[in-house]
């Protein structure tokens, strides 16, 4: 017979049996049986006790933090700072990912910065890729490992090399300086040839952009480099039909105007200054069609105005610029800006951050950074072909929507979008050229080794 005793609890419980003895000989023989009984039932369940809590806390193996957003129940059985750690490490890291860096190479001097001892090269029309530079140099979105970049910016200036005949850019050597540029840091560093190029960035921001030419039918016949066609090109040039000079990866950018000169402009101006200009244009106006090149100029767009319009009241037109034409631009209504060699024109800045209404002539034309500028409702377009039309067409739109016009036009996110400054701000086209490059992560190295594993 066996008596069970319970005792007091201390670390635990414990079951004491006590056997009588008894002087019957089966008694005692019975008495033994039960006795191996129980300890081979006690045996058995302490032993699936302890295989039972060793499977638990050694062999169960946990979901790794990488994988989940909050801690797995079964880390309940880790230490509480562990997991907190742990859990911010991974958070911080998603952050982390989430933030577009940039490396920027430090090249030797001949390929930038020797350029800008001519003023010149850092204010001209052309002049993104000096600002570009300088706005990531100094911005949070740099990072000095290359190992965490995303994108690498190559700052090459090809648009600094002035005539001295008559003072304009001559890039007849940019694509010579970019492929001895591309070929310096192809040998000096091992990020270019690990994709060919296609997470590198470059700015091209002259006439017909990626193509390094300024004159088309030139430009079309020698189309983008081949060192350069797996490359992102930050450029003026954008049009919305099939173009050489657009076939690569490439971000429209607007064409550079100082932003201190426009601001400096408009602090001149009386806060309720009127505009007395009913429709500008001021620049090249060829009076014959054909330019001493033999070619059609503006695809005579610019003839046509002239033509038509010189001597008509309501439009101010003159050939030949001068230093204070930007306060002209603040006094006018309409700013017309017609296409050049290319579609794109400096005016289409400069009328929007003096608050002219631009009037866009050219067909075809891919205006920049669309998603923070609305074109339709700040700017006219006119059909080159409905050139004759045009003092008509202004009338019709001075007598309907203009105030609407204007509103939209006074908006400081649109003069912010268009304007390069040395410290990118937020918002402005250097701010846009980041925005735009976020979107072409599938570009980057690093994000594509991240997502495979």
């Amino acid at each position: 017979m066996v008596e069970s005793k319970t005792y007091p609890r201390r670390r635990g419980f414990y079951v004491k049996m006590k056997l009588f003895h008894h002087k019957n000989g089966g008694r005692a023989q019975e008495q033994s049986f039960f006795i191996k009984y129980y300890k081979w039932v006690l045996s058995l369940t302490l032993s699936l006790y302890l295989f039972t809590s060793y499977y638990i806390t050694y062999n169960h193996e946990p979901t790794p933090i990488t994988k989940t957003h909050l801690p797995n129940p079964i880390f309940k059985l880790a230490s509480r700072a562990l997991i907190e750690s742990s859990h911010d490490k991974f958070l911080h890291q998603v952050q982390e990912n989430q933030v577009l860096k940039v490396f920027v190479y430090d090249l030797p001097s001949k390929y930038n910065v020797d350029w800008t001892t001519n003023e010149r090269c850092s204010n001209h029309l052309f002049a993104s890729e000096v600002a570009i530079h300088r706005a990531l140099m100094n911005s949070t979105y740099r990072t000095f490992d290359p190992l965490t970049a995303d994108f690498f910016f190559v700052p090459v200036y090809v648009s600094c090399n002035f005539s001295t005949i008559n003072g304009f850019p001559a890039i007849g050597h940019a694509r010579s300086l970019i492929a001895s540029a591309v070929a310096f840091i192809s040998s000096h560093y091992p990020f270019w040839n690990r994709t060919n190029g296609s997470d590198h960035v470059f700015v091209a921001s002259h006439d017909f952009a990626s193509c390094f030419r300024t004159m088309e039918d030139v430009a079309v016949a020698e189309g983008v480099p081949s060192f350069l066609k797996n490359s992102i090109i930050l450029q003026t040039f954008g049009v919305n039909y099939k173009h050489p000079c657009q076939d690569v990866e490439h971000v429209v950018i607007p064409p550079y105007i100082s932003p201190v000169s426009a601001r400096g402009t408009l602090e001149k101006l009386p806060v309720t200054g009127r505009r007395d200009i009913f429709a500008i244009f001021r620049g090249k106006m060829e009076v014959n069609p054909k330019n001493v090149s033999g070619r059609y100029y503006s695809k005579k767009v610019r003839t046509m105005i002239w033509r038509k319009f010189n001597g008509d009241r309501r439009f101010y037109l003159q050939r030949h610029r001068f230093a204070g034409y930007q306060s002209e631009i603040a006094r006018s209504v309409f700013c017309l800006c017609p296409l050049g060699w290319a579609p794109w024109s400096p005016r289409l800045v400069e009328s929007v951050a003096l608050g002219c209404v631009p009037v866009i002539i050219a067909d075809g034309i891919r205006l920049p950074f669309p998603t923070a500028v609305n074109w339709a409702e700040i700017s006219i377009t006119v059909a080159e072909k409905d050139i004759g039309k045009l003092g008509e067409i202004l009338e019709n739109v001075a007598a309907s929507n203009l105030s609407t016009i204007q509103k939209n036009l006074w908006d400081p996110r649109n003069r912010r979008a268009l304007l390069f400054h040395d410290q990118l701000e937020e918002g402005d086209a250097t701010w846009q050229v980041v925005h735009a490059l976020s979107e072409k992560l599938d570009r980057s190295y690093r994000r594509s080794r991240v997502s495979k594993q």
